[in-house]
């Protein structure tokens, strides 16, 4: 967490940038949506990869190189003083996605150990599961509601992270990622590999390459291939300008940001080439594979792969691997969330143990509702993963303010081998734009909740897990104290 260390190197950032992006998303989400929609949501995945998440990429890396400041500083520097409680709303909601979404790397720790201690368990998991068939869903209820090992475990991967950051950029984080990233690529090949060697495993890659155009007039597909994207390449979540603030002077921001968005899909697509044909070699029909894809997200992760593993033989040590992959992906995405935090309390001027302290404080503080109740977890998941379009749309404001055409000459031009034309880079900052707002209108007008506004008492329904009115509360709130202390976010973050 030093504020004068940088990368020592190019492949320092980019690896940098592959963990931040590649997490458990990759591992059970993407699978789980190719699985649903094939090819069909694949194409649509990697359109939206160059239309939404590679601008928006771009943008970031290049604040973050140039202004050197955590999110709030460099959005006041981009945007000017009136608009530095948007760097602050951005700041929070992607806070607030680290503080549940790393209780994964706790979740993904707990299974790690329940697959090491299936292989020396001498009753096998399917005779467990064929005397109680709900014994997978009674452990992962153990495992992710009032659990107080996961609530420990939580703890102890947060403290980790604290240390491996304070040891600093290169000898830190750079470090860490040169042994994860690397690995968990390994490991996603082994389980390919494995997983192709199943019967019946190539059926599950063919389906998943098949396109059926029909999916293309489903609304809710285009969603999930949007979404899908900016959560996988980590695009509006400002973590890529926090990355970006220890990059060297000369960095080419076009090439690795190409490099880093590329990457990324890559782990996904190995990441369905591991899961689809195991889900279609050990389902009993087609129908079956695609419902156990269809379970949702933790389900399909915590629950069915362990099932579904078990059936053939070494299915335990693949369990493991894949296991020990997810823990790698959380793991290497928590440090970057940790480090946001971290770096804007370097940019009020503390000094590296206090950032150290208070990083761990406000992880522990506002981490351990999420670990220890599902509920929670799950309706800061609906909260914060729809402000990230939110997010995405103020850092395409912020780049209307200061000009496109004006940024991307002095900002992304410069230092970059790589030069892409200037009118695609303008068309997709003002299409997104409306794009956003269309999606954000779209999402909370789809009644995930009983009711989403008031309950049946007509009480403003904020405590129910999946309402707009806990949506628009916990926004509202945050961009009231931003635009009531703009002046003061101004003055600490952006004139020092």
């Amino acid at each position: 967490m030093s504020n004068t260390e940088n990368f020592s190197n190019r492949w320092g950032i980019v690896l940098a940038s592959l963990g931040m992006a590649i997490g458990a998303g990759n591992l059970w989400r993407f699978p789980r949506l190719a699985g649903q929609y094939g090819g069909s949501f694949i194409i649509l995945w990697i359109v939206f990869l160059f239309v939404w998440s590679i601008p928006l990429l771009l943008a970031e890396f290049s604040m973050g190189k140039n202004f050197r400041k955590g999110v709030i500083g460099s959005f006041a520097a981009l945007a000017g003083k009136r608009y530095t409680w948007m760097g602050f709303f951005i700041t929070v909601c992607t806070l607030g996605i680290a503080f549940y979404y790393s209780v994964v790397t706790a979740w993904s720790l707990r299974y790690l150990s329940f697959s090491v201690g299936n292989l020396f368990d001498d009753t096998p998991l399917l005779d467990r599961i064929a005397t109680d068939p709900s014994y997978m869903g009674g452990h992962w209820e153990s495992v992710s509601n009032g659990s107080w090992v996961t609530v420990i475990t939580y703890i102890c991967c947060v403290m980790v992270g604290v240390w491996v950051l304070s040891r600093g950029i290169q000898k830190g984080l750079e470090k860490t990622n040169r042994l994860l990233i690397p690995s968990l690529f390994v490991l996603l090949l082994v389980i390919v590999a494995i997983s192709l060697n199943m019967d019946g495993g190539v059926k599950g890659l063919e389906y998943m390459f098949a396109i059926d155009v029909s999916h293309f007039s489903n609304g809710k597909i285009w969603i999930e291939a949007l979404s899908q994207s900016a959560w996988s390449t980590g695009a509006g979540w400002g973590l890529m300008i926090t990355i970006s603030s220890y990059s060297r002077v000369k960095e080419d921001v076009v090439l690795n940001t190409f490099i880093g968005a590329l990457g990324n899909n890559t782990a996904s697509l190995i990441a369905g080439m591991a899961i689809l044909p195991a889900v279609f070699a050990l389902a009993s029909s087609e129908g079956e594979a695609i419902a156990y894809l269809q379970e949702g997200n933790q389900a399909l992760t915590f629950m069915i792969i362990p099932e579904l593993f078990a059936h053939v033989d070494g299915g335990g040590y693949l369990s493991v691997l894949f296991f020990a992959a997810l823990s790698m992906a959380a793991f290497s995405s928590l440090l970057p969330m940790l480090e946001l935090m971290g770096r804007n309390l370097q940019d009020l001027g503390l000094n590296k143990r206090k950032v150290m302290l208070w990083v761990s404080f406000f992880f522990v503080l506002f981490g351990f509702p999420s670990a220890y109740s599902l509920n929670v977890f799950n309706n800061q998941d609906w909260v914060w993963g729809l402000g990230l379009i939110l997010t995405g749309m103020f850092i395409l404001y912020g780049l209307l303010v200061f000009g496109i055409k004006r940024f991307k000459e002095e900002y992304l031009d410069t230092d970059s081998d790589l030069k892409f034309p200037t009118l695609y880079f303008q068309i997709c900052v003002v299409s997104n734009l409306l794009l956003g707002c269309v999606l954000i209108y779209w999402w909370m007008s789809q009644g995930f909740s009983n009711y989403p506004w008031f309950d049946e008492s007509g009480s403003w329904n904020v405590m129910d897990v999946y309402s707009n009115a806990s949506i628009v509360t916990q926004w509202g709130g945050v961009l009231l104290i931003g635009v009531l202390f703009n002046r003061f976010l101004y003055k600490k973050f952006a004139t020092k």
